[in-house]
């Protein structure tokens, strides 16, 4: 469960500067709480939506004036970008129920395709060589704008790393779209971070947990690299 300590908003972030924009972030489990709280201390307007409408009724209420709850549908339409932070099986099944909603929407993607193994562990759940970047950008209607971005650290190091102090922690992202990437890197500052692109849809696998080079519980052992560390791994 997040521990609920007062939201600071960090009214001298470089987003205050631009024009205003709303991020929808569909599930408040363990990432997109964090991602929903660091996006509030950076200054950006977000609209919380689960299944559990008192539980985003309540954490809106928390986050204060720059978030609110609305149901599904509602906070895509008002969005401009939307954060699905649901498991892949979840998050299949949400794409093909919102369809023509995410037209003209930045989709940002963070999920990792893993499943429970028979030791305790996770293994992939997905044949070697297939995403789940492929999978979810294949199911998004024409205009939507897919980005695989805030899945490559644990849950934990998402909401602890956040404006670490010194060199700030680097989060990978991937697209196509160049105007995708401009959303995604305001939004990944705004969190805290500093972004990186690793490179266009093909890269993407990459970015995902246990076969990715670039997750953190993939081929980086744990670590949390620095901008000019997550260059140089590129």
């Amino acid at each position: 469960m997040l521990t609920r300590t007062p939201v600071q908003r960090r009214t001298t972030s470089d987003t205050t500067m631009e024009a205003p924009m709303t991020t929808a972030i569909i599930g408040i489990g363990n990432i997109g709480s964090r991602v929903a709280r660091n996006l509030v201390e950076g200054g950006e307007r977000v609209i919380l939506t689960s299944h559990d409408r008192s539980a985003t009724d309540s954490m809106a209420e928390e986050l204060g004036e720059l978030a609110s709850s609305a149901t599904t549908e509602d906070a895509v339409e008002q969005a401009d970008a939307v954060v699905l932070a649901v498991s892949l099986d979840a998050e299949k099944d949400l794409v093909s129920a919102l369809a023509g909603k995410l037209e003209d929407k930045v989709v940002i993607d963070p999920s990792n395709p893993i499943a429970p193994d028979s030791q305790g562990g996770f293994t992939n759940a997905l044949p070697e060589r297939q995403t789940a970047a492929q999978i979810v950008s294949g199911l998004l209607p024409a205009g939507a704008r897919y980005v695989k971005a805030f899945g490559t650290l644990s849950a934990d190091d998402l909401g602890s790393a956040s404006r670490r102090s010194g060199d700030r922690v680097a989060l990978f992202y991937a697209t196509d779209d160049d105007a995708a990437a401009r959303t995604v890197e305001r939004l990944i500052a705004a969190a805290g971070f500093d972004p990186v692109r690793a490179g266009g849809l093909d890269a993407a696998g990459r970015l995902e947990m246990l076969r990715g080079d670039l997750h953190q519980h993939g081929g980086l052992d744990g670590k949390l690299l620095s901008a000019d560390e997550a260059r140089a791994a590129v």
